[in-house]
């Protein structure tokens, strides 16, 4: 006898009602996507909630033996957590903005390419939850450089170096680009 073990995890707890908007390279952000309420005591004019939404099934034999497994891997943006200032906002930012969701995307694609490269065994549980640990702490160190870099969007020059290295390294790695 098989049987199956299904593991989810979330970088959000969502609401059963909560919104989220699910990476895809035909749509880019638009303010009415940012539902959350402004935070006007902070300076930022702008806030992007996006993760990597993570789970997998694990096929195992009577004996505990593992046998074959099966996961999936998105990147989303939440709506209710996400909020700009109208008075502030503007293109440019909303352009910033969008590359935070789409750090999210290439990470996610990472994670799948090294999904891909594990081998099937008993250690398999521990090892998907691994690479999703350290996908995680990438994409935060990743999201912060990048706001560091681009003094959060006001630096146009190395908004723009930004914009075309994501663009380049999804590119790299389209063969695991999120299905639309």
């Amino acid at each position: 006898m098989i049987r199956t073990l299904l593991i989810i995890c979330c970088f959000f707890t969502l609401q059963q009602d909560e919104s989220v908007i699910s990476w895809h390279a035909s749509y880019k952000l638009v303010w009415d996507d940012f539902k959350g309420k402004p935070n006007n005591n902070i300076e930022p004019v702008a806030t992007t909630a996006s993760g990597i939404t993570f789970g997998f099934s694990v096929t195992k034999t009577e004996d505990d033996q593992v046998v074959s497994f099966t996961s999936e891997v998105f990147a989303h943006f939440y709506p209710e957590h996400s909020w700009y200032k109208p008075e502030l906002a503007n293109n440019h930012i909303l352009g910033h903005e969008q590359l935070h969701f789409d750090i999210t995307e290439l990470h996610v694609r990472k994670f799948r390419q090294r999904i891909k490269q594990l081998e099937v065994s008993n250690t398999l549980e521990k090892d998907l939850n691994k690479i999703h640990l350290t996908i995680n702490k990438e994409l935060a160190q990743m999201q912060d450089n990048y706001d560091d870099e681009t003094d959060y969007s006001r630096n146009f020059e190395s908004q723009a170096k930004w914009q075309t290295n994501i663009t380049d390294a999804l590119d790299k790695l389209s063969v695991y680009k999120s299905i639309e």
